[in-house]
């Protein structure tokens, strides 16, 4: 009677290590989606990013001279210098908010065209950084970033603590980073840039290892494909906007500027 209790248990405990293994190796490969498609978005808006510098900007003197000893060609002043910068600017805001309604209802292959898009317009929008900013701290402080973002969304893959606390607070700070950045528009304090900046970076670095536990939890063993696609596109976009907003306010504190 004992050798059958002791099978019966070996049997039972053989599947639930089996069920155990099969829902990590699931985890896995959904968490490998989400950053496979954040890594992609990334590289497509520095790619357009770049694309749109290049052709914004010539050694050729025009009427719109800029930093460097550049200037802009007539594609680069309508970009950022016509009323078009302000369709570029909000864009991305209005592609981002059509996926977050839209998502439930489309396909996963129309809701990753539309992430693609929204990264490419993205890209449009940040191609300013590179007349600003000087390229070789510009790639400084990406990888400072991605650095970062790595090992925070790492401890918060990892962590044993619920960081769901943290949510209301740093959402908290996340409007109040908005408010005041609305307001700076109008002031144009360069100390009321710098707080923004230092809260900013603290902020989204905590958002960074709040997003990640948050997806992971997001993970269901009986999700079909679809609905696991669709979580995976929607954990990507939030990782992607934690990486660039925090690369942004990482470039504002240590990005070196172009000189005149």
């Amino acid at each position: 009677m004992s050798n059958f209790d002791r099978n019966v248990a070996g049997r039972f405990g053989t599947t639930a290590t089996r069920s155990q293994a099969a829902i990590d190796q699931g985890l896995r490969s959904y968490m490998l989606s989400v950053y496979n498609y954040m890594a992609l978005g990334l590289a497509i808006t520095g790619l357009a990013a770049l694309g749109v510098f290049m052709m914004s900007v010539s050694a050729t003197p025009t009427e719109w001279q800029i930093a460097g000893g550049q200037y802009l060609t007539q594609f680069g002043y309508t970009l950022f210098v016509s009323p078009v910068k302000w369709v570029v600017m909000l864009a991305p805001l209005a592609a981002v908010f059509f996926l977050s309604f839209r998502i439930q209802s489309m396909s996963v292959g129309a809701a990753q065209a539309t992430f693609w898009v929204y990264a490419a317009m993205v890209g449009v929008s940040l191609a300013t950084i590179f007349l600003v900013y000087t390229h070789e701290s510009i790639v400084r402080v990406f990888f400072i970033t991605a650095a970062s973002f790595g090992a925070l969304s790492l401890w918060g893959y990892t962590t044993k603590r619920d960081l769901s606390g943290m949510g209301s607070f740093l959402m908290m700070g996340l409007f109040g980073i908005i408010i005041a950045s609305v307001v700076n528009i109008f002031l144009g304090s360069t100390m009321l840039q710098f707080i923004v900046s230092v809260v900013g970076v603290l902020v989204f670095a905590g958002l960074t290892a709040y997003d990640t536990q948050r997806i992971k939890e997001m993970y269901f063993e009986g999700d079909d494909a679809a609905v696991m696609g669709k979580k995976a596109i929607m954990g990507a976009l939030a990782l992607y906007l934690d990486f660039i907003n925090l690369f942004m306010m990482l470039l504002q504190l240590f990005g070196n500027r172009n000189s005149n």
